[in-house]
């Protein structure tokens, strides 16, 4: 089945949740992927890239992008760069930190891509970590080809 857009909505207790979460995508990360890890500062972003970049293999320190903006992982079956955005001014300084390369030759974890407006692929997926009285809780939104991988995501 092909849709435009899916979304899912879940609840993530804990930090060991938003890990689970991450790893759950990583079965899913393809090379040409775009993972848009969007909220507030200590929403999980970078725990939930670290959960998925464990998934996939990394056994070396996670840290957050916040200070280098991009942390380069090159792991088998796909190489994955993680952005952290927040402190650019403009879609086009993310380009220069090897936005698009990242994309062609693996996939990328972005934080804080609303900078990058018109310019994210529409093929994405688009993980919106928010604050709850119960924690956190996580809605997804599949765009393009992730949106029948959203449906097939096992998040169980």
């Amino acid at each position: 089945m092909t849709h435009d857009r899916a979304e899912r909505r879940l609840t993530l207790p804990d930090a060991a949740a938003t890990e689970h979460l991450g790893r759950a995508l990583a079965g899913r990360l393809q090379r040409g992927d775009f993972i848009a890890l969007m909220g507030d500062l200590g929403a999980g972003k970078t725990t939930l890239a670290r959960g998925l970049l464990r998934a996939l293999g990394e056994a070396g320190p996670v840290p957050s992008p916040s200070f280098t903006l991009v942390q380069h992982y090159e792991i088998t079956p796909v190489a994955v760069a993680h952005f952290d955005l927040y402190r650019l001014a403009s879609a086009e300084e993310s380009f220069e930190l090897g936005l698009d390369e990242a994309c062609h030759t693996g996939a990328a974890l972005v934080e804080w891509p609303e900078i990058l407006g018109d310019t994210m692929p529409k093929d994405r997926l688009e993980v919106h970590l928010l604050e709850t009285s119960d924690g956190r809780a996580a809605r997804l939104i599949g765009m393009g080809y992730w949106a029948d991988r959203l449906d097939l995501l096992d998040l169980s």
